[in-house]
């Protein structure tokens, strides 16, 4: 009977709660707020730090398919935060826009999702110039290409500046989904890990698909540029081989030393993992997640991001 009335009384206040509220959004927003209270706070960060990769993907598929970002379409996702550097309408062929596109609109669903789920944060600066991916090829090849690499040129240089990216998120997903406690939190992390492991199979394949053609003007064929951006990573990473372009080494009870990677994958298949450490210091170009850079000029946002940046201050 006590425990009838204790229940009882619960009810009362919350249904006191919900219709003093001022308005229905105030309502939501408080349920949300008590529901992001109960959930373990590393659960949030690591979702949270999702966000950034997410928010770079989105704005450059946006602006290669249709030269506008999230402030041309949906700026209430970018809750005010600082435009992009440096994005461009790419020149694509009639598929690969209307691959990106897809892409493009992808994103924006995962960004609407995780902000349902957490709070969350503005955009970040973020820097996705051509000049930012000349960057990158660069130190993937230990030296400036002539002319530096334009990422908007053409249909084949955009495919290989999207290699680049999702890929990166892809393990990020891998790595958070052992961590989480709350079953909500695992359920978006495995759809979200879902949706950016097919966007990168679909840049793999079409890449693999052309792996042998030259890119002009650089005498190195689209296997080879894939190679050293692998390579790059897991330089950058620092945590050894997570990372590998379309022609890899086989692994044993293989015929051949070196075998076509359309997936990339360990020695058992499975996709690789990455911690958000490992994600700064690739996304900042420059192998240290204290120092921001690259994609990210004046750092990652979210609790975890913002502490490293933090302890190097």
């Amino acid at each position: 009977m006590a425990l009838d009335i204790s229940i009882s009384k619960v009810s009362i206040v919350v249904l006191l709660t919900y219709f003093f509220l001022p308005s229905s959004s105030q309502h939501l927003s408080y349920f949300s707020d008590l529901r992001v209270r109960e959930n373990p706070k590393s659960d949030v960060d690591l979702v949270e730090f999702a966000l950034n990769l997410e928010y770079l993907e989105a704005e450059f598929f946006l602006f290669g398919a249709t030269g506008q970002g999230l402030d041309g379409f949906v700026p209430e996702l970018a809750e005010g935060g600082p435009s992009p550097i440096g994005g461009n309408r790419a020149s694509l062929d009639k598929d690969t826009k209307d691959v990106i596109l897809q892409f493009a609109l992808q994103e924006i669903g995962h960004l609407r999702a995780i902000k349902r789920t957490v709070k969350g944060f503005p955009r970040p600066l973020l820097n996705i110039s051509k000049e930012a991916f000349a960057q990158i090829m660069d130190s993937a090849f230990g030296e400036p290409l002539h002319p530096p690499f334009n990422p908007y040129a053409n249909h084949i240089n955009y495919l290989l500046a999207s290699y680049v990216i999702p890929y990166v998120g892809l393990t990020g997903y891998v790595g958070a989904n052992p961590e989480l406690q709350n079953g909500t939190f695992k359920k978006l992390v495995a759809g979200l890990l879902g949706v950016e492991s097919g966007q990168d199979a679909v840049i793999r394949a079409k890449l693999y698909h052309l792996r042998d053609l030259p890119v002009h003007p650089y005498n190195l064929t689209v296997e080879e540029i894939t190679n050293h951006i692998s390579r790059l990573r897991n330089e950058l990473g620092r945590k050894g081989v997570k990372d590998e372009g379309l022609l890899a080494p086989a692994y044993e009870g293989f015929e051949l030393k070196f075998a076509g990677k359309v997936l990339a994958g360990d020695k058992y298949s499975l996709a690789y993992s990455r911690t958000p450490k490992e994600i700064l210091r690739i996304v900042y170009g420059g192998g240290d997640e204290h120092v921001p850079g690259g994609f990210f000029p004046k750092g990652a946002d979210g609790r975890i991001a913002r502490s490293y940046l933090k302890s190097a201050a």
